[in-house]
């Protein structure tokens, strides 16, 4: 079976630098911070990163990073509470504490606040997804529905909220949707992709996996018979065509070799009922493009 796509964390802490980067300039402009500046001297001052609403936290794998742009002398020490992943169940958990000269603490203030408090909310958003869905044997996935630059550390949050991480792009999976297939009547379907898949199969490196998308239940027996299929995407099926895809591919003794996912209208009041049809992979772009922010402050001790 497939191999689980997994964000790469250097690749994490890369892109964190150079969207910090942008955030930096974007922010200080060509005066830099002149309210800062009024601040005489090279004052040090000690801070600490507060959490004011429960959520699960995320962003410890690249503070560092994202104060490293603005000044290397600001010093980040980490709480218990401050690790990625961990539920924040009451308001004012101390995450970490930053110390340093106090002009760049404050420059940097917004921007750092600005990446936690995203990829917490994504984290947070993830968690109520897998939480709604444990026991079933269903899985959370994230999409392509991410903010443009910030895919990577949007998949990094996912994991962070025990969700799993889809294709990170067009390049590392086949995924053949139903635009791909638009003109193909259905009684060539199988032999279409087949020969799709097979030369997808002949790649060099190998896809990470290859997954087929339908969007109405008489195309899924016909890709039952297609060797070389991880997944089928069952796109904005029915509860009642999503139980039928289920029980064809039980029928011929596949399961555990092709797995079947959701996708389309998945919200939290309907996400449990998805995955007890029997299901493997639900898949939910809302935890990335609709995951309010999380409220974390910044406060000087």
């Amino acid at each position: 079976m497939m191999q689980a796509n997994v964000v790469d964390m250097q690749a994490v802490k890369q892109q964190a630098v150079r969207l910090a980067r942008m955030a930096r300039d974007e922010d200080l402009g060509q005066r830099g911070d002149i309210t800062s500046s009024l601040i005489p001297g090279e004052d040090q001052a000690t801070f600490r990163l507060v959490s004011n609403e429960p959520g699960v936290f995320a962003g410890r794998q690249i503070a560092a990073e994202v104060l490293s742009v603005f000044d290397g002398r600001i010093r980040l020490k980490w709480m218990e509470a401050g690790r990625d992943g961990h539920r924040l169940d009451i308001p004012a958990v101390h995450l970490a504490t930053l110390a340093g000269p106090e002009r760049m603490v404050l420059s940097a203030e917004r921007t750092l606040l600005n990446f936690l408090q995203r990829l917490s909310g994504i984290a947070t958003t993830t968690r109520l997804y897998v939480d709604a869905v444990a026991g079933t044997g269903a899985k959370i996935f994230d999409t392509r529905k991410t903010t443009p630059g910030w895919r990577v550390l949007e998949k990094y949050a996912v994991r962070c909220g025990g969700g799993h991480n889809h294709r990170l792009g067009l390049d590392d999976a086949v995924l053949i949707k139903d635009n791909h297939l638009a003109r193909v009547p259905i009684e060539r379907l199988a032999e279409t992709v087949f020969a799709m898949v097979t030369e997808a199969r002949a790649l060099d490196p190998k896809p990470a996996f290859v997954e087929v998308e339908v969007d109405r239940l008489e195309q899924v027996e016909p890709l039952l018979v297609v060797v070389g299929i991880d997944v089928i995407l069952l796109d904005n099926f029915s509860r009642g065509d999503t139980r039928a895809a289920v029980a064809l591919r039980d029928k011929r003794g596949l399961r555990g070799k092709v797995q079947l996912e959701v996708s389309g209208r998945v919200t939290l009041d309907t996400v449990r009922a998805i995955a007890e049809t029997g299901v493997e992979r639900i898949s939910v772009g809302a935890i990335t493009h609709s995951a309010p922010a999380l409220d974390l402050s910044l406060e000087q001790v």
